[in-house]
This record gives structure tokens, C-alpha cells and sequence, in this order.
């Protein structure tokens, strides 16, 4: 018996699915866009229309999306990962002809109901083709040279065209999330201590390339990085929204003000509150104990999935369940350091919270894949 005749004959059907779903993970997951709904409605001053009902409606459609992707078995997905990847290579290149233009970076396309922003679809989809492309690839190839090109290349491919709208953040995110992927199929430690040497290289590089002819960042990136170290040398200017975000942070205190009290918010001092500084409305208006839940809460997902990628003795699953808990853990940890002042700032939402489409469906389309690996793992 072949190990997809096990798999199919060993898997749930049916109806009977919906008992394998990891309910307290959607659980969860809800609470956490709850929260968000709440603070869109006080960030919009008790109006649900302005941005908690769209959240609400995306959140809607994103669940469907989750359980439709669920009750499909999950190697029809591993199936399906080069065109899924092929198709998001074609959605950035269609960003960098004709996408639509916002806040100066063109990272969208406008299909009318709503803008798709490609790059987050990428970061799905390349966890997808590096998971099937290593549960095809043998064990004693992994670390050779030829066979660790081929899903470096894979990276790089989609991190230069997300540089190009440009959108440093995602960029980032791409690479961590691929090379956690790589780390865990297996690729030698070497690799990753040539990476970090020419990550240090890079870094030295765009230092120094600053006002020459060669410069390798836009300006206002660099402005980012000047911001990032100092705020208080332009504190009206660029260094405003780290300055204002500390505020409201701090200002929270233990307990926070209350719900819809927070003068920040309330009074438009914060920038972008409904988007990716989402987090400095609940640290002000629920203070420190409503911020740590709210990580105790993206903890609990995390611990989710870490368990599911253990249980699971399907090679495929685990590579993509430990991707999208890696993307997952990024989304958070770079948000948080950026408003918090320990990161330059970049445009990179809150899991959840934050007010945005395309953001939160492939969250939303991640987890679906999760739960398809939990309902359809060999048992």
C-alpha cells in the first residue's frame, strides 16, 4: 500500500471532518480579531460602518475561506503549491505594471470591492512551494549545494519584485519565513552562518551607500533608519509617529484609561490607529494587562500550531505548519518592535487587528491550510 492509499484511507470523510477541526484554534483566532473590532470601533469614535463592520465582513469572509480550505485534503494542496506560487509571481508582476499607488509604494491591485495586496499572498505560497518542494526533495540531498540554490532562488525571486513597490517590511518577512522553512527541512547551519555574514555586509552596505550615486535605498527609508535611532532629532516631522506611539503606550499604564477613553486616539495624535499602530490604541485604553493578553492570546496560537507541526507525520505538513506559524510570529514581532520604537517603521500590520483586507483573508487562508493538515494528517 502506497503512503497516499494509507493517507486516503486512514483520513476522515465527510460530515465526520468537522470533528478532527481544531475548534480551539478558530476559537482563538476570533478572540483575536474581536479585539480589534472593538478598538476600530472606538478608534472611529462608536461608529461601526467606518472600519469595525468591513473588518467584521472580511473576518466573515475569510472564515468560510478557512473552512473551505480545511475540508480539502492537504495533499491536494501540496499538489497545488507550484501554481499557487506561480500565480502569486504573476499578481507581483502585474503590481509592478499596473498596480494601484498608496501612501507612495504601489503594492496593490484594485479589483473594484476591494485592493489585493499580492505580496501578502506570496508570503503563503512560498511557505507552500518550499514545503512541497522539500517533501519531494531526498533527505541526503538537502544541504548540497545544487538542490539548496534552487529554493534560494525561490526567495529571492519575489523578495526583489517586493522591493521594487517597495515594501522593505514583507521583503523581510519573505526571507525569515523561507529560511525558517529551510532550517527546519534540515539545510546545513553553514549556510545560514554565510547568510548572516552577507546579511552583515548588506547592512554595512546601505550604510555607507547613503548619498552616493550607488545608494541602495529610497530616501525616505533612510529617513526611517535616522528616525528609528533618534525620533526626538525631528519630533513634528518623522520622528513623530515612534514619539506619539510611546505616548499612548505609556500613558495606558497598568489598567489602561478605558474603552474609548484614550486621548491619543481619540484626539487623532496617533497616526495610522486604525492600520498598523493599531496595538498603541488597546496599550492606552486597556493598558499593560490588555496588551499582555493580547499576546497571551497570539502565544496560545502559536503553542497551536507548534503542537499540530509535532503531531504531524506528514513531511509537507509540518514544513507548512511551521511556515505559517513563522509568518505568523513575524507579523507580530515586527509590528511590535516598530511601534514600540525598537525597529525602524515599515508597513507591516497586527495579525488580526489591524484594519486591512488582503492581510487578514490570507491570515485567515494560512490557517485554513493548518487545519487541513490537522483533519487530514495520517492517524
Amino acid at each position: 500500500m502506497s503512503f497516499l492509499e494509507y493517507r486516503l484511507k486512514l483520513a476522515p470523510s465527510g460530515i465526520a471532518k468537522v470533528f478532527y477541526i481544531n475548534w480551539a484554534l478558530i476559537l482563538v483566532l476570533t478572540a483575536i480579531a474581536a479585539i480589534g473590532w472593538l478598538m476600530l470601533y472606538s478608534i472611529a469614535g462608536g461608529e461601526m460602518d467606518t472600519w469595525a463592520l468591513p473588518q467584521i465582513k472580511r473576518f466573515g469572509m475569510g472564515l468560510a475561506l478557512l473552512f473551505v480550505v480545511a475540508f480539502v485534503p492537504i495533499w491536494f494542496w501540496r499538489s497545488m503549491s507550484g501554481a499557487a506560487y506561480l500565480v502569486a509571481m504573476i499578481l507581483l508582476l502585474v503590481v509592478e505594471f499596473f498596480g494601484t499607488v498608496g501612501m507612495g509604494a504601489q503594492r496593490w491591485i484594485d479589483l473594484g470591492f476591494m485592493r489585493l495586496q499580492p505580496s501578502e499572498l506570496m508570503k503563503v505560497t512560498l511557505v507552500m512551494m518550499l514545503a512541497a518542494y522539500y517533501d519531494w526533495l531526498d533527505d541526503k540531498k538537502v544541504s548540497r549545494p545544487l538542490w539548496v540554490l534552487i529554493p534560494v532562488l525561490l526567495i529571492v525571486a519575489p523578495t526583489i519584485l517586493v522591493l521594487m513597490q517597495p515594501n522593505l517590511g514583507t521583503s523581510v518577512m519573505l526571507i525569515m519565513a523561507g529560511g525558517a522553512v529551510m532550517f527546519a527541512a534540515g539545510v546545513s547551519l553553514w549556510y545560514f552562518g554565510v547568510v548572516a555574514a552577507g546579511g552583515g555586509g548588506t547592512v554595512a552596505a546601505v550604510i555607507f551607500s547613503e548619498g552616493t550615486p550607488w545608494q541602495l535605498l529610497h530616501d525616505y527609508q533612510y529617513k526611517r533608519i535616522h528616525t528609528f535611532l533618534d525620533p526626538s532629532a525631528d519630533p513634528l516631522g518623522a520622528g513623530y509617529n515612534i514619539i506619539q506611539a510611546k505616548i499612548a503606550l505609556g500613558s495606558g499604564g497598568w489598567a489602561g484609561k478605558g474603552f474609548m477613553q484614550g486621548t491619543q486616539s481619540r484626539l487623532n495624535f496617533l497616526p495610522e490607529k486604525h492600520t498598523d499602530f493599531i496595538f498603541t490604541t488597546l496599550g492606552e485604553e486597556f493598558g499593560f494587562i490588555g496588551a499582555i493578553s493580547l499576546l497571551a492570546l497570539y502565544t496560545l496560537v502559536l503553542v497551536f500550531c507548534i503542537f499540530a507541526a509535532v503531531q504531524n507525520k506528514d513531511r509537507f505538513s509540518q514544513l507548512l505548519i511551521i511556515g505559517v506559524a513563522v509568518n505568523f510570529f513575524l507579523y507580530i514581532a515586527v509590528n511590535l518592535s516598530m511601534v514600540m520604537g525598537m525597529a525602524p517603521v515599515v508597513g507591516v500590520p497586527l495579525p488580526l487587528l489591524s484594519y486591512g483586507g488582503s492581510a487578514t483573508l490570507v491570515i485567515l487562508l494560512a490557517f485554513g491550510l493548518v487545519q487541513s493538515a490537522i483533519v487530514h494528517r495520517p492517524r
